[in-house]
């Protein structure tokens, strides 16, 4: 695992150099990533040519963080986890649940600390030791100094923690301007804004600097001390009574984890991509559709003037045909949404209208207990998941709401999870292996709507 000591070390920079540096040796590199993040998994997937996996031990049980360690690692001859935040972060500041520490713990992944050394001298060994420390029952691995000066300073850095401390150096990178990954309001750029031929570059100049720095022959050294069985994830063959889902993927829509989409194909759906943005009609023959998050607030004007698409996705709702939308999903769904000064009409299946704001609005994990019988499940089920957009609702006609939701961070309550007939809207972004059995239900209903559409035609 690679980690650091706090958010903004540029952990995500080193992991990809790592990424990349064992890619241009011919090795299989499987990407995870700690935490509910769509962002970094984007730059993971890009750089190794496979799905990154999300880890996280408060939305998931510790068994279903082992399998999507277990099913992700099937083929790979690498496995490169990167850490959320600091090391040490997680839920609150009273124990170590939801962080980086934690997962390493569980999963038993060796852990590399990177150090921020830009503005650091001697003074960096007191760090390390600090590291070194504070968790007796995790062994820090290594450490990797990032955004160091030149060889002088590197030196520098290296004499002092090797004469105070016991973790191992395992390489520096230096302060690279050109492979800076720029953030926007939900963290860094998505790895699809950049062109081919930036892309390129960036994978070139991040696998030239670790190469360069890193001990990559160290690195591989490192084991996860997991015993691992053979990988449980099953794929059921396209049939007559397989799902068609139609799931959006394009630069306004991308927040999806695989995993969710992985439970779907396990129970017989086949995941049928599709462009708002872009194509004038949706997929044939489509059972359902799945909006993911993403930033439709940066690409508003292209959606609303695909005025063909719009009117596809208002007659897809109208057939009965089941509709489940989370975050960005669920701004597509609304009537309008204003940004920039301006308001955008949406696909206008629910009766809602959105505004963008200039702060994060109910951030956190939450915990969502269903009301009523909906899409994904009955009365009284529960799913953990997270909330984090830049939006709000602003006015909203007679629709039902059916989720009870609760936010971890600031202990908030609220009724959400707006429903009307078969279609399913909320903010929070849901990992389904926190409940398998949402996807049992999800599925069965699609496949229950598809049957009496048959019947009544």
């Amino acid at each position: 695992m690679v980690s650091g000591t706090e958010t903004g070390v540029g952990k995500t920079t080193v992991a990809l150099a790592i990424m990349a540096a064992l890619r241009q040796r011919g090795l299989e590199v499987q990407p995870l990533k700690c935490g509910p993040d769509f962002l970094d998994t984007g730059h993971h997937t890009r750089m190794c040519g496979r799905a990154a996996r999300n880890l996280d031990t408060w939305m998931l049980s510790d068994e279903a963080n082992r399998l999507v360690l277990q099913n992700s690692a099937s083929g790979a001859d690498v496995v490169v986890a990167e850490g959320m935040m600091g090391l040490f972060d997680g839920k609150n500041g009273k124990s170590e649940i939801g962080s980086s520490a934690e997962i390493a713990k569980l999963l038993r992944l060796p852990v590399v600390l990177v150090v921020d050394a830009s503005k650091s001298a001697r003074s960096v060994a007191a760090l390390v030791l600090g590291f070194e420390s504070f968790d007796s029952n995790l062994t820090l691995a290594g450490v990797i100094l990032n955004r160091v000066a030149g060889e002088f300073h590197y030196e520098i850095l290296r004499d002092a923690i090797e004469s105070s401390c016991k973790t191992e150096i395992l390489g520096w990178l230096p302060l690279e301007p050109s492979i800076t990954i720029p953030e926007r309001h939900l963290g860094l750029h998505r790895a699809s804004d950049q062109s081919a031929d930036s892309q390129a570059t960036i994978r070139e100049t991040l696998a030239r600097i670790g190469n360069q720095g890193l001990d990559l022959n160290k690195l591989l050294r490192l084991e996860c001390e997991l015993e691992l069985a053979l990988p449980t994830l099953i794929v059921v063959p396209h049939s007559h009574d397989a799902v068609r889902i139609g799931v959006p993927s394009d630069a306004a829509f991308s927040f999806y984890y695989e995993d969710n989409l992985d439970l779907l194909r396990e129970r017989g759906a086949e995941i049928v991509q599709f462009s708002p943005l872009c194509d004038s009609s949706l997929p044939p023959d489509l059972d359902s559709l799945y909006f993911g998050g993403g930033y439709p607030e940066l690409h508003a004007e292209q959606l609303s003037s695909n005025h063909k698409m719009l009117q596809q996705v208002r007659a897809f709702a109208a057939s009965g045909k089941p509709v489940y939308a989370e975050c960005g999903g669920l701004v597509y769904l609304s009537e309008n949404l204003n940004a920039d000064d301006r308001r955008f009409a949406m696909a206008g299946v629910l009766p809602l209208s959105i505004s963008m704001t200039d702060g994060l609005v109910q951030f956190g994990y939450s915990t969502v207990t269903l009301l009523e019988d909906c899409l994904l499940g009955r009365k009284g089920t529960v799913i953990r998941g997270h909330s984090f957009h830049y939006s709000q609702i602003t006015s909203q006609g007679n629709i039902d709401k059916s989720y009870h939701v609760h936010y971890t961070l600031s202990g908030n309550a609220e009724f959400e999870g707006f429903r009307q007939e078969n279609i399913l809207a909320s903010y929070i972004h849901l990992h389904f292996r926190a409940n398998p059995a949402v996807v049992d239900h999800f599925v069965a209903t699609i496949r229950q709507a598809r049957s009496l559409q048959a019947v009544t035609s």
